[in-house]
């Protein structure tokens, strides 16, 4: 595996997992009061973005990263909206 890749599944597990406890958090508690609106929709367009990217270059660490994270950026979206 070249080192460019290895790095890359470094940089996915990294950026990924510290999304996690923010997102766990908002799941078991439903509190959405300090999360932004605006900044949550514009991340979330974002992730859904390289995650395109990633398929376009069959980039697999950034693909794995951002279908995770979209998923949770899109929960905890859903929760703002549902639950405000």
């Amino acid at each position: 595996m070249p080192l460019s890749e290895i790095l890359g599944y470094i940089a996915a597990v990294l950026t990924t997992a510290s999304f996690v406890p923010q997102a766990w958090h908002t799941f078991r508690t439903r509190d959405v009061r300090g999360i932004s609106l605006g900044m949550y929709s514009v991340f979330t367009v974002g992730v859904a973005c390289w995650l395109g990217y990633g398929v376009l270059l069959q980039a697999w660490p950034i693909v794995i990263a951002n279908v995770i994270t979209l998923g949770l950026a899109a929960g905890i979206l859903v929760m703002k909206l549902r639950f405000r």
